[in-house]
């Protein structure tokens, strides 16, 4: 019942069908199922049809392992756990965020060595201006993108031109992460900051939200808000985004079963 949901129909329409090109592929953040343990998101994930995850720190791993949470100071054992419980479900971890990589090497190089450990591809987080050069020197040594997520202000990247303008010299893996709903709450026309980041877009939290430069907005399911969604994919489409589609789902009066308003018809 889930695989007809409402994400698949709109990318379908979005993806020019007919002339045999693909839209991009979808992922869920797990920061949608918060209510629950990763375990029981990755099991929630799989019942939307959705093959790939990214994972946040801070969700309570299993209750196999009480008070253990999903970040980058696992054990071996825990990792092992993750490992296997995405293989006996056939979910991939695409990407880790929003996650504070710190001020110094040490700790900038244990989220870079977690990724690496579970193949993880990007690290989402919203970095300080001055560890930049660290940054790239690590993005380059380990082949793991970077994509710079935008929390509404007083978040230091709440407007596209600060992503900008803090990547445009520097290496292609360090890039943006999309966040639609967030630039919506900050007064953001989606579509113009992703023209404004063309070429640079390495990740999409992918959202609608019922109102527009509003504090008090919330999450509608997609296509029923200010977002345009058609619009941002079909963008991303011009562009050859070449990343995921990051489902997230965050009305806080839905957390307890969020499912449906992400499936909603």
């Amino acid at each position: 019942m889930w695989r007809t949901m409402c994400w698949t129909l709109l990318l379908a329409a979005c993806a020019g069908c007919s002339s045999g090109r693909k839209g991009p592929p979808l992922a869920v953040q797990c920061w949608t199922f918060r209510a629950f343990s990763f375990v029981e998101a990755l099991d929630k994930v799989k019942s939307l049809g959705v093959t790939a995850v990214q994972a946040y720190p801070g969700q309570v791993l299993s209750p196999e392992y009480p008070g253990v949470t999903f970040g980058h100071h696992f054990s071996e054992e825990q990792h092992a756990f993750v490992a296997q419980a995405l293989q006996e479900r056939g979910l991939r971890l695409v990407a880790y965020g929003v996650v504070d990589l710190g001020r110094d090497e040490q700790s900038m190089r244990s989220v870079f060595d977690f990724a690496h450990r579970l193949g993880i591809g990007t690290i989402v987080a919203e970095p300080e201006f001055e560890v930049m050069p660290l940054l790239e020197r690590l993005v380059q040594e380990y082949g793991i993108r970077v994509a710079i997520h935008n929390h509404p202000a007083p978040s230091r990247y709440a407007r596209p031109e600060t992503v900008a303008e803090q990547i445009a010299a520097r290496d292609r893996r360090l890039g943006a992460c999309a966040d639609t709903g967030h630039w919506l709450r900050t007064g953001v026309v989606p579509v113009q900051a992703l023209r404004l980041l063309h070429g640079r877009v390495l990740d999409v939290h992918l959202k609608d939200l019922n109102a527009f430069a509003s504090p008090e907005a919330y999450d509608v399911p997609c296509g029923q808000g200010k977002a345009d969604i058609r619009a941002v994919v079909a963008e991303l489409r011009r562009q050859g985004y070449d990343g995921f589609l990051t489902l997230e789902y965050e009305k806080e009066q839905d957390r307890d079963n969020p499912a449906p308003a992400v499936a909603a018809p």
